[in-house]
């Protein structure tokens, strides 16, 4: 591998498979990493189990993703019939990332490993973003962090983006001047960090990403097609189709701000109600250090705690709603809800949603199980330095069929 380039059960029993033919000796190194990361570790006859390749294509493979340096051997497992069998795992060193979540109030940078463990990050907050103040954080923050994680600029592999779609949008809701956004319609934020900083870099949706985040980093789940909501100044999320994030033809799959909710006062969006914007507007106090508050990490929430259980009331009772109306469109098995916001608070959240949503009508529709995301306040910075590993080194299903269906079309 190049260095820089209803019937769920029966799903899960028919995993990623890989092919025995020389030709395709990179989508099978790809696909064992892909294991090897969902699974922490692993043994060659479990990789043999689960793909279907031969013995020997997996002892081939696990030797040279050894010897060029994306494996390491574990501690044998003794005590069974047999030779002891030795799982191998990712090699944290094999490649470095650097993370960047453009958020509508923080910036948040992070230096990432092959492994997915963070080895330094930094935020800082602001009340609106420009071009100006981000290329000054991004310049400011790249050496220390770089120092703090032992590295220096020519051992990092890319530099990637997470961003919301059209920065230059909402402008009622901030109250910032729209002159101030309309820069961001000219500014060319990958062609600008890649010259800065000599790098390749990737962009994607920031809720995209921070979804990205959990499925490339957040261990192996049973759920196949999950939904991943993210609040955050707004909320957005990202959609899981087949195991593998699906950004959508525009990358904007998972956007879930519009669904409309019934009966709420002060909006009939999701996003008027399930967001740190509508809970900024429900502090006694909105000067810009009790705002900055939310975005904080880590975030102390409890000098505003009449608002934060206001807000929890109305946010779970909208979120129900949203569930409902994004079930009707796909019969995800799981949702997935994070935000920049204290664990505590998360976990309220989300059990006032699952309260309101057992008061709905759900006629037709089948309850997933939802759960707390892993990873709160970097997810996004995460999720940016996981668009490349999940690029080159994981299995993307939706894309296998995509192509699949090109290769058919095109014969036919």
């Amino acid at each position: 591998m190049a260095r820089n380039t209803k019937n769920n059960n029966a799903r899960r029993d028919t995993p990623l498979k890989g092919s025995n033919l020389s030709t395709v000796r990179g989508t099978n190194e790809r696909l064992i990493l892909h294991l090897v990361r969902t699974h922490k570790q692993l043994t060659k006859a479990q990789a043999t189990q689960i793909t279907g390749l031969s013995a020997n294509a997996v002892s081939v493979i696990f030797r040279a993703l050894e010897a060029e340096g994306y494996l390491l051997r574990c501690e044998p497992i003794r005590g069974r019939i047999g030779q002891p069998s030795t799982p191998v795992r990712l090699n944290p060193e094999a490649r470095s990332f650097l993370g960047l979540h453009i958020g509508r109030r923080s910036y948040r940078l992070a230096v990432v490993d092959f492994a997915g463990n963070v080895l330094s990050s930094v935020t800082k907050l602001h009340t609106h973003p420009t071009p100006q103040n981000l290329l000054a954080f991004a310049t400011e923050s790249v050496p220390a962090l770089l120092s703090q994680a032992s590295l220096e600029l020519g051992q990092i592999d890319g530099f990637n983006v997470a961003a919301p779609n059209e920065l230059w949008s909402w402008q009622a809701e901030f109250g910032s001047g729209q002159a101030n956004l309309d820069v961001w319609r000219s500014f060319d934020i990958q062609g600008e960090i890649a010259a800065l900083f000599q790098l390749p870099v990737l962009i994607e949706n920031d809720a995209t990403a921070a979804c990205r985040a959990e499925q490339v980093f957040g261990g192996r789940r049973d759920a196949r097609d999950w939904a991943y909501f993210f609040i955050d100044s707004f909320i957005g999320g990202g959609v899981v189709l087949n195991g593998s994030v699906f950004p959508g033809r525009r990358g904007h799959a998972g956007g879930f701000g519009p669904l409309r909710v019934p009966n709420q006062t002060g909006g009939d969006r999701l996003m008027d109600h399930a967001s740190l914007l509508t809970l900024e507007k429900m502090l006694p106090d909105q000067s810009e250090s009790k705002i900055a508050r939310l975005y904080n990490e880590p975030s102390d929430w409890s000098p505003i705690q009449n608002a934060v259980d206001a807000w929890i009331k109305r946010a779970g009772e909208s979120l129900a709603y949203g569930f409902v109306s994004t079930l009707a469109v796909i019969d995800f098995e799981e949702f997935v809800i994070d935000g920049t916001m204290p664990r505590a608070v998360l976990e309220r959240l989300i059990e006032e949603a699952k309260t309101q949503l057992l008061q709905r009508d759900l006629q037709g529709i089948e309850l997933p199980t939802i759960r707390a995301g892993q990873f709160g306040h970097i997810a996004g910075a995460l999720g940016a330095a996981g668009i490349q590993i999940s690029n080159e080194f994981m299995i993307d299903q939706n894309k296998l069929l995509q192509d699949n269906h090109t290769i058919v079309s095109s014969t036919l």
